[in-house]
């Protein structure tokens, strides 16, 4: 009795067999790849080198976002402060806490914190601090709030879509220049209206076309 299938037939489907999994395999790593929190999803929070508490330091002590983040108004990235920084108060408060050993021998080495990057864009994405700070949107806008997170971490998604519909509808986003990082302030009135009245007062029509973000 001769067989339904030829030899060659059950080979290639073998071959092919394979190929599925083959390709199924590589497509699931990329969108792992794409899809982990160090990418783009909401909730990443990476475990730093040395246990610094926003909520501690913005939110108890009332440190202003800018001293630490010094370029947030003048460059298109957000610098992270040098030990230096640290040590400006460090030097005389809590000088001799084992929780700041890191700190101590950075400082006393130029060994540079190793700090984790938590707000991570693909470099396909150009984003500038400088623009959208100065035009009025406050760092919780896109951070959230950091002066009551003990650990920072990524609660908006940043991907394409979460950014256009801010700059299509950018009014409930925008504060007087002056209250940009004061994480707790609140208008009086309605957020979008007072909005509406800075973006015509300053004529903000942020861009919605390719090259605004891609550069």
């Amino acid at each position: 009795m001769s067989a339904i299938f030829s030899k060659k037939f059950d080979t290639n489907l073998r071959v092919l067999a394979g190929a599925v999994v083959v390709i199924l395999g590589l497509t699931g790593g990329v969108l792992g790849y794409l899809l982990h929190p160090n990418q783009l999803d909401t909730g990443y929070t990476p475990v730093q080198p040395v246990g610094f508490s926003h909520k501690l330091h913005a939110g108890n002590l009332g440190m202003d976002c800018r001293y630490c983040h010094t370029s947030v108004e003048q460059a298109a990235f957000a610098a992270v402060p040098p030990t230096e920084t640290c040590m400006n108060c460090h030097a005389q408060v809590k000088e001799k806490s084992p929780k700041l050993q890191l700190v101590r021998e950075s400082y006393a080495t130029g060994a540079p914190i190793q700090w984790v990057k938590v707000h991570r864009l693909p470099d396909y994405a150009y984003f500038n601090h400088q623009a959208h700070v100065t035009a009025g949107v406050s760092c919780v806008s896109c951070h959230g709030r950091v002066d009551q997170m003990v650990e920072v971490k990524q609660v908006s998604p940043l991907s394409m879509a979460w950014c256009l519909d801010c700059h299509r509808n950018p009014d409930a986003h925008l504060r007087p220049v002056e209250f940009v990082t004061k994480l707790d302030w609140r208008p009086e009135g309605d957020p979008a209206e007072l909005g509406r009245q800075l973006r015509e007062a300053k004529n903000i029509n942020p861009p919605v076309n390719c090259s605004g973000c891609h550069r």
